[in-house]
């Protein structure tokens, strides 16, 4: 296809002009990034969104694998000597992967059939007759080619043969193949049944024993966790299709009268759907359905990676961070306001008397020595037993945070932790992570694989290549949305900004080590290897608090400067002045300002900054404490009403910190009084809720919560009281189908 045919399928498709989509793979094939195009390039794109500019970027590389594949498939016919013009024409003319290697099987190299071993044995002309249903004697055409030397002892060798090349000429049909594909996706089920004596082994797929549910409609946790027993050899899975559904189709296509041959056709067609068709569409379907579910996987761990990655910081705070334990102590480390180390400690508070009266006075004197305004507690073992304990200090104007601990350790035993803290251990390493996640999630998080960071959903079973790009982009837009502070910015987070990556992020390190901060962003073209180009995609992520330049701070773009000091001249003032008097700012006549280059958009943009220059789009920081007293599963009871943070996010439900050390699940059906399809309509990762409990099994550590609200038949809408969220029990079948679902969390 052309690139004019591209634009035009991605166009209808994405229902956009064909002109924004020639402009967008333009400015990606000249290196500029997703971020930068949505944020700079609006007026090229016609203000094409982040989304809409990865789905181009997805669909056009796409395109060009399946281009890539028909010169392949051309050349390979062309070498076998039978490519005509028609069969050109028909491959060029596929327009999907699945519809070009339908056309290609036919000629595709394979290894030795029993159609192969029959047309070896000169039975070719046999199966044509027989096929083609006409007046002909196949019988005599049959017995003229019995050669018992040459592999066919009799004339039933003759016409078994002639199936057999009838049977794989059915199986490669296009026109056949397209029809069983869809009666397989729009017919077709998923049957699973336990392997016989691991029953139980796969208790915790009980419910994928004796398992059917349609394939169209399966959920992707259902298809991945299904697939997950089979992996683990717990379970036996099927495709399966009422062929009944299908052979009349291939019938009306093949069997064209009803004589001796056409009984022949039908002989080879049933051997054709069972022998060959049959098990190649399962496959086929495996791999279709597999990939729904990993794309629909992917999206859930990708929205749930940007909302724990956008969660409010607490922002530069005096700091202390402390790690639970119980036998082994509590790390505890002092941060400043940068997130610098300065002290650590190890505390004992749970290991008796003694040990408690130490920490009180350690506890207080840090508090006291370094003004410290807040704790972050990590959420793992003992955390809510050490939170308890640093409560009753009564530590006055210091706030105190249970965070969550996930891929703490993963950060303190990585290169990266090795290169900041070369001198301390993984304890002070994995406190001094917990501490930073509390003032900035995102700083943080990044140095972290994201996979590692406790949000998904089966993100081992999926797809890993997508799985990684589709986290990549989830990154790579938070970074940018939020910007980075150029002068205390780590190597792993400027990285991840627009055109750097990470041997020009250890470029920018290594010029601030050996000169001291950045005085303005256009120093950055004084780091080696950073040109025009990689300027240009970066500069506007960039911050630098307090320079000279107040548009230095901003995420105004240096190439658009000029048109902001141009504004503040035509008004007599200086660009301070902007930034401090909105009534300036409204003064200003956009019109006069609009050029081929710059246009509305971009202009609003700008007015928008200089009204709050930098300004950080996440949430203000909440503080959030857990019901005292309820510090483990066996505390709960039945009813209970409690405050909790969500964890993740599947989609089946949400799960939920109630500061127990188990997360409880809310299933779908009990987000919300009204029907719910989506748990993202109704929650983000580390939102703060209400819950209710609806059961409690101590045995398998499984807790159902619910979100709903108490209807009350004289006030129907009043679903809020006191500004919390009221919620009742769920009913005993929800309960089991949040039990079922929290089984495969």
């Amino acid at each position: 296809m052309s690139l004019s045919t591209h634009e035009i399928i991605i166009a209808n498709e994405l229902s956009i002009s064909e002109k924004q989509v020639r402009t967008t793979i333009a400015l990606l094939d000249e290196g500029a990034t997703v971020p930068f195009i949505s944020r700079y390039r609006k007026e090229m794109t016609g203000s094409l969104d982040e989304v809409q500019i990865t789905a181009i970027r997805d669909r056009f590389q796409q395109l060009r694998d399946l281009d890539k594949r028909k010169e392949a498939v051309l050349k390979s016919i062309n070498d076998q000597g039978k490519l005509t013009p028609a069969l050109e024409q028909q491959i060029l003319g596929a327009e999907t992967m699945a519809s070009l290697e339908d056309i290609y099987l036919p000629y595709k190299p394979k290894r030795k059939t029993r159609a192969s071993v029959a047309r070896e044995k000169g039975l070719q002309p046999l199966a044509d007759l027989i096929l083609a249903q006409e007046s002909g004697d196949f019988l005599a055409l049959a017995e003229s080619l019995v050669d018992a030397e040459n592999g066919v002892k009799n004339t039933e060798d003759a016409l078994a043969g002639a199936r057999d090349i009838i049977a794989e000429i059915i199986a490669e049909d296009a026109t056949v193949r397209a029809k069983s594909r869809a009666i397989f996706l729009e017919k077709g089920s998923f049957v699973s049944k336990v392997v016989p004596g691991k029953e139980e082994a796969a208790i915790k797929y009980k419910d994928y024993y004796d398992w059917s549910e349609s394939l169209k409609d399966a959920p992707s946790h259902r298809v991945l966790a299904m697939r997950r027993g089979e992996k683990e050899e717990l379970l036996y899975l099927d495709i399966a299709v009422n062929e009944e559904e299908i052979l009349p189709r291939i019938e009306s296509i093949f069997v064209k009268s009803g004589n001796a041959a056409a009984a022949q056709v039908k002989l080879a067609l049933i051997d054709s759907y069972k022998r060959l068709l049959k098990p190649s569409m399962e496959t086929e379907i495996r791999v279709l359905t597999r990939q729904k579910a990993d794309e629909e996987a992917i999206k859930v761990f990708a929205d749930n990676v940007r909302q724990l990655l956008l969660a409010a910081p607490l922002g530069q705070k005096r700091l202390l961070a402390i790690d639970p334990g119980f036998r082994t102590g509590c790390k505890t480390v002092v941060l400043d306001e940068q997130g610098q180390l300065k002290e650590n400690t190890a505390i004992f508070p749970h290991t008796g008397a003694n040990g408690l009266a130490e920490a009180q006075k350690t506890i207080k004197y840090l508090v006291s020595k370094y003004d410290i305004q807040a704790i972050a507690i990590g959420n793992g073992t003992a955390g809510r037993e050490t939170e308890e304990f640093v409560r009753k200090l009564g530590l006055n104007n210091v706030t105190i945070v249970m965070v969550n601990e996930s891929g703490a350790s993963i950060y303190s035993a990585s290169e990266t932790a090795r290169e900041e803290f070369p001198d301390q251990d993984v304890t002070v390493r994995g406190a001094v992570s917990i501490g930073r996640r509390l003032m900035d999630p995102l700083a943080e998080l990044v140095k972290i694989d994201p996979k590692s960071i406790g949000v998904g959903q089966y993100q081992h079973d999926v797809d890993q290549n997508k799985l990684q790009t589709s986290l990549d982009d989830t990154v790579i837009s938070c970074v940018n949305a939020v910007g980075v502070e150029l002068n205390t910015a780590s190597k792993q987070i400027l990285s991840y900004v627009s055109g750097l990556g990470p041997s020009l992020a250890q470029q920018i390190i290594k010029y601030r080590n050996e000169n001291g901060p950045f005085a303005s962003r256009r120093e950055l073209k004084k780091v080696p290897r950073l040109g025009d180009k990689a300027f240009e995609q970066a500069a506007g992520f960039l911050r630098i608090r307090h320079a000279a330049n107040p548009l230095d701070s901003s995420a105004v773009h240096p190439e658009r400067y000029a048109l902001v000091e141009q504004m503040a001249k035509d008004l007599g003032k200086k660009v301070y002045d902007l930034l401090k008097d909105a009534d300036l700012r409204k003064s200003i006549p956009l019109k006069n300002y609009i050029s081929e280059e710059v246009g509305l958009p971009t202009l609003n943009d700008i007015l928008s900054e200089l009204a709050k220059p930098g300004l950080d789009p996440r949430e203000k920081f909440e503080a959030f404490s857990f019901t005292e007293g309820v510090n483990s599963i066996g505390d709960l009871k039945v009813g209970m009403k409690l405050p909790g943070i969500v964890t993740n996010i599947t989609n089946f439900g949400a799960f939920v910190d109630i500061g127990v050390h188990q997360d409880g699940l809310v299933h779908l059906s009990q987000l919300s009084n009204r029907y719910v399809s989506d748990p993202q309509e109704i929650v983000k990762v580390q939102q703060h809720v209400m819950v209710t409990v609806t059961e409690v099994d101590e045995k398998r550590n499984r807790i159902a919560l619910s979100m709903k609200t108490e209807e009350k038949s004289t006030q129907p809408n009043n679903r809020r009281k006191d500004n919390k969220i009221q919620v009742e029990p769920q009913t005993d079948m929800a309960s089991k189908l949040a039990a079922l679902a929290s089984r495969f969390k």
